[in-house]
């Protein structure tokens, strides 16, 4: 078998070569990966439906705890997918010879080879390739594969005669999840909590800054356009998804998407000041903030744990919120001590009522009198 073309696969570290004669319609293929288990099996095949599991016509070698090799032909179906027991069978539709399944010691892979003649019924300029790699065996019934996103991007259009790759779905794919964990950590990981904490510690106390209201309101905003545009990408990408969905993941996301919009409409809905059910308002207000910082954050790491990057990017998260807790743990600890040295001024710094009246102070001897009057700084 004279392979001349080579495709290597951007997922699990598959190689895939072939050679194709357009007359006589025969594809000479070698695909061949790494099995590091003790057991495992190596999947390569043709969908005539599309680029995806289901339809595939696969030739599938497995490696066995003693390190014997079998290799067999199958046909993927729903109720494969489903988790039906998956079995051999001789006839895939397609006139498959010289199929092999072989360790090549020189440098370490598992190979699948074979001469496939395909029928007219299948478009040589949009061949859809499927592969997988699986590391459960049960005799000669290869067992579910794993669930990561690299899994399921294990597919592909090439154009046989041009020797090209039509479509990669798994780039796009890819870019796109990267965008959506992006935005959403940007957002509703990174400009969120910094607008509660501009809220909680540079309105009043500890201490004051004249522009708290308009920075708070910028990042909140900033924080529900970016968080919005990840939460939206993420819907269009689990509707792409057909055969796996992430469910806790989709569901957190959109109960945080939910409250985050009611949480905006404190902008123009929030009572007045002078309102009887103002204080219950805060309260509601401000424990629903807190608890969509929890649920942010514990969203955030799912995202991370399903799409699997570099470990950079766990820890960078890590850090990002040891960074933040660290930054609120410091003004609380200077919040209490300046009340704790000086609680009256603390009290009426913290005055929320603006048609409060100044205090009266002893008079001096002219006669004159001092007042103090708190602040009428904006509230959430």
């Amino acid at each position: 078998m004279n392979i001349t073309q080579n495709c290597k696969t951007k997922t699990l570290g598959a190689e895939f070569g072939w050679n194709y004669n357009d007359e006589s319609r025969r594809l000479d293929i070698a695909f061949g990966a790494k099995l590091d288990g003790e057991m495992g099996w190596l999947a390569w095949g043709l969908n005539p439906q599309g680029p995806h599991m289901v339809g595939t016509r696969a030739l599938i070698g497995i490696k066995h705890q003693n390190d014997s090799l079998e290799y067999y032909k199958y046909n993927i179906t729903d109720f494969t997918r489903l988790g039906c027991q998956l079995l051999p069978i001789d006839d895939l539709g397609l006139d498959i010879r010289k199929f092999s399944f072989f360790y090549l010691e020189a440098i370490h892979y598992y190979m699948i080879k074979a001469t496939v003649f395909l029928p007219l019924g299948y478009n040589s300029s949009r061949t859809n390739i499927v592969w997988q790699i699986g590391y459960a065996v049960a005799d000669k019934e290869p067992k579910m594969h794993p669930t990561s996103l690299k899994n399921f991007d294990c597919a592909e259009t090439i154009d046989l005669n041009s020797n090209q790759v039509i479509t990669y779905k798994a780039h796009t794919r890819r870019s796109l999840r990267m965008a959506h964990g992006i935005l959403n950590i940007m957002g509703w990981g990174i400009f969120l909590p910094v607008g509660v904490i501009i809220a909680r510690y540079f309105r009043k106390f500890p201490m004051h800054w004249g522009f708290w209201y308009v920075f708070h309101v910028s990042c909140q905003i900033a924080a529900y356009i970016l968080g919005s545009a990840g939460w939206v990408l993420g819907l269009w990408l689990g509707n792409q998804s057909k055969y796996y969905f992430f469910r806790t993941h989709g569901i957190f996301g959109s109960v945080i998407f939910t409250f985050t919009t009611i949480q905006m409409f404190a902008l123009r809905l929030k009572p007045k000041r002078t309102d009887p059910y103002r204080d219950y308002w805060n309260m509601y207000h401000h424990f629903l903030g807190y608890a969509l910082l929890t649920l942010i954050s514990i969203n955030i790491f799912k995202g991370i744990a399903i799409l699997k990057p570099e470990d950079d990017w766990k820890w960078s998260y890590i850090g990002l919120l040891g960074f933040l807790a660290t930054t609120a743990l410091a003004f609380e600890v200077c919040t209490w001590t300046k009340f704790l040295r000086n609680p009256e001024n603390s009290t009426e710094g913290k005055t929320d009522n603006p048609t409060a009246q100044p205090t009266a102070q002893p008079q001096d001897s002219a006669g004159t009198g001092t007042s103090v009057q708190p602040p009428a700084n904006l509230n959430l």
